[in-house]
């Protein structure tokens, strides 16, 4: 279990053979801390954690000081699979199931979530804010809208029940979003910032039909992702504001693509990627925000007026939406191998402090060692 955790191995924990790292304060070292997972509400499941992704919004949180809806300590991650070793009553039908958990749990019983807009229910569990988390043994969970996995589909395609923990954030919120925005078959789509997020935005696009535009500062990252989705790849650095659109409606007339109606998905999370996708909007365009930042911009809206544009919030991904996206991954439409590895849950803080000093290449899975 790592020397981390070697103190409590004497004590309960190896009793109750579960434990979670805890945030105390904000930028205080995580700690390992034993708990009992099996004490289940009706309708709760207990989940053994195949992997947790580590997303930039745990960053946001514990560097940051991002406000959480639960009080600390509190263990953060919410990109969780796993299976299901205990259900409480009502959920007997998930014990025994390997499962993606959705990284917003809607309450499925409210006016939204009856209209369909259970991304906005208020009474939505998030692992890692609302509740306690993935980075850790066990993880508790309401049992309505998880996410089924196939073991044979998994085999089949060559993936790990750990690797696939990343398409609850990581794939389905920018699946949900080109959803949304309603890319279709020759559509142009722009992806501003191809690193994690950014990355299976190129693909989903691509998978639905799009022309994919890649934008970002990193050579690296464009390379990878001109590999796996993106028909052109562009450095903001050299190409900036008039010049970079200028380039791109080259790159649409020269493919016979439409001049009016783009679709721009912002996936950076900063300041510049947010300015430069809004420059992008050209008569009809869809923006979509699924990048986040405590940064603020100065924009003129009134260009959604004269362009008769439209912006679009992207906040999680509706669990109805789940088993869509992650059937692109397991029928080989969307990659996720190339993009991630896998790291023991131990190494919690020096992973997230790699993270935080941009050194990781790809996204951390952090996967519990017995």
């Amino acid at each position: 279990m790592g020397p981390a955790l070697g103190p409590l191995m004497k004590g309960t924990m190896t009793q109750l053979s579960a434990y979670r790292w805890m945030m105390t304060a904000v930028k205080a070292p995580l700690v390992a801390t034993a708990f009992d997972p099996f004490a289940l509400a009706a309708g709760e499941v207990a989940v053994a954690v195949a992997g947790c992704g580590v997303c930039h919004t745990d960053l946001g949180y514990y560097y940051d000081g991002v406000r959480l809806n639960h009080a600390l300590p509190l263990t953060l991650g919410h990109e969780v699979s796993g299976r299901v070793v205990a259900t409480g009553v009502g959920a007997e039908e998930w014990r025994g199931k390997s499962v993606v958990v959705p990284a917003v749990l809607p309450c499925g019983e409210c006016d939204l979530c009856r209209r369909g807009r259970g991304t906005i229910c208020r009474r939505q569990k998030m692992p890692g804010n609302d509740i306690q988390g993935g980075f850790a043994s066990h993880i508790v969970v309401p049992a309505r809208g998880l996410c089924a996995v196939d073991d044979a589909r998994l085999k089949a395609a060559g993936l790990s029940l750990a690797e696939v923990s990343i398409v609850a954030d990581a794939l389905t919120t920018p699946y949900q979003a080109v959803t949304r925005a309603g890319v279709r078959p020759g559509s142009l789509a722009i992806v501003i910032g191809v690193g994690g997020v950014g990355g299976y935005a190129a693909q989903v696009a691509k998978a639905f039909g799009a022309m994919v535009v890649a934008v970002d500062v990193d050579e690296e990252r464009l390379a990878t992702i001109a590999r796996y989705g993106a028909a052109y790849t562009l450095n903001a650095r050299k190409l900036e504001g008039r010049a970079l659109k200028t380039t791109i409606q080259a790159f649409a007339k020269e493919h016979s693509l439409a001049e009016t109606e783009w679709f721009i998905f912002e996936c950076s999370g900063t300041a510049a990627g947010q300015i430069t996708a809004y420059g992008l909007i050209v008569p009809g365009a869809t923006l979509s925000v699924v990048g986040f930042t405590l940064d603020k911009v100065e924009l003129r809206l009134s260009n959604l007026m004269a362009f008769d544009a439209r912006a679009i919030g992207n906040w999680g991904c509706s669990p109805e939406l789940y088993p869509e996206a992650l059937n692109l991954v397991l029928d080989g439409k969307v990659l996720i191998k190339p993009f991630i590895e896998e790291r023991p849950l131990h190494e919690i803080n020096a992973v997230f402090d790699a993270a935080h000093r941009h050194e990781l290449k790809r996204r951390v899975v952090l996967v519990p060692t017995t």
